[in-house]
Parts: structure tokens; C-alpha cells; sequence
């Protein structure tokens, strides 16, 4: 099970939980959650106006073995509006725009979509189950 936490961070509201929205899917082979604007495809949805976010930003996918991986999905502009960066305990790394990385079995951590122009993030919390 991958368990999400989402909050939409802005300025004033560092450390807010207000709006927390939350997903979650089993680890089985193909289960995939979204981060993004499209409400259509994206289990959890930013605002409308915070287009730092791509229509469709983050795609957790579990593979063959109930593991998850994350990729920071390429969008409709050669540069990024955004800044993502991977915290687990105490280390911390910035994604590659287009990239993907594993989450670790078991593991907690955040993903911060780091707006390039303005104080707004996105935060969103995982929770790998075993």
C-alpha cells in the first residue's frame, strides 16, 4: 500500500495542514497515482491558477514487485516552472525534470514541487507500507 498526503503551501501558510487532501492504492503490479491539475487523471488535484504545476506533475507507479517509483513527468514546456526535490530522513535530493527515482519499501518521506517564482509549494507526504 502507498499511502499520499497532499497540502498546497503558500507564503504565509508554511506549515499549514488546512486542505490536507489524501490517496492511497494497493502495491500491485501497475497501480499508479497522479499529482497534478487534471482532475480527470490526477487522484490529487492543485489548484487551477497554480500553473507551476503541470496538468499531470508527479506519477507514482508500483512494478512487478510491489515496489513504488516515482517520475517527475515531463510537461508541455522545455523548462520547468518548478523545482521537485525527494526528502527521506535526513537526505534530500532534487529530481531530474523527466527523471525517476525508487521509494524505499517501508519508507516515508515528502516531495516538494517548489514554485520557481513565487513562496508556493506543493507538499506531498508518502508512506510505503511492507
Amino acid at each position: 500500500m502507498l499511502e499520499l498526503t497532499m497540502a498546497s503551501v503558500s507564503g504565509t501558510d508554511a506549515g499549514a495542514t488546512a486542505g490536507m487532501l489524501m490517496a492511497d492504492a494497493p502495491s500491485d503490479p501497475g497501480a499508479v497515482l497522479r499529482v497534478g491539475r487534471d482532475r480527470a487523471v490526477c487522484r490529487l488535484v492543485t489548484p487551477d491558477d497554480w500553473l507551476f504545476v503541470s496538468r499531470v506533475h508527479l506519477e507514482f507507479l508500483c512494478g512487478p514487485e510491489g515496489t513504488w517509483q516515482l517520475t517527475w513527468l515531463r510537461g508541455s514546456q522545455a523548462d520547468p516552472s518548478s523545482e521537485v526535490r525527494l526528502t527521506i530522513g535526513e537526505y534530500t535530493q532534487p529530481l531530474v525534470y523527466g527523471g525517476t527515482v525508487p521509494l524505499p519499501r517501508g519508507g516515508q518521506g515528502e516531495i516538494v514541487v517548489q514554485d520557481r517564482t513565487s513562496p508556493r509549494s506543493i507538499n506531498v507526504g508518502f508512506y510505503h507500507e511492507v
